[in-house]
């Protein structure tokens, strides 16, 4: 889970919000003033702007390092120790 920081457009603030939720539409109250920030593509306000351009690299990042960890093959276990010695003997025939 990535975070970005977020500067308040009033107070000038700073805070973290998740990558994955500031996209168009969003909307947050600052925690330090209260004043409600509207997350747009469009915004006017060049701490908007940041913050979005931010959240959106970060969240492309983590899609190619789960697109590369899918698509790398998965390493072998190697066999525990505790069984790695004496096999189990077949039944006695007596």
């Amino acid at each position: 889970m990535s975070f970005v920081q977020v500067q308040c457009t009033r107070c000038k603030g700073v805070f973290r919000d998740r990558a994955g939720r500031l996209q168009d539409g969003y909307s947050r109250q600052c925690p330090s003033c209260e004043v409600v920030l509207f997350f747009a593509e469009d915004a006017p306000h060049p701490f908007i702007k940041r913050a979005m351009r931010n959240a959106r690299k970060v969240r492309k990042e983590q899609r190619e390092a789960e697109a590369a960890r899918l698509g790398a093959p998965q390493p072998q276990a190697a066999p525990s120790r505790r069984f790695a010695g004496r096999a189990r003997t077949p039944q006695r025939s007596d």
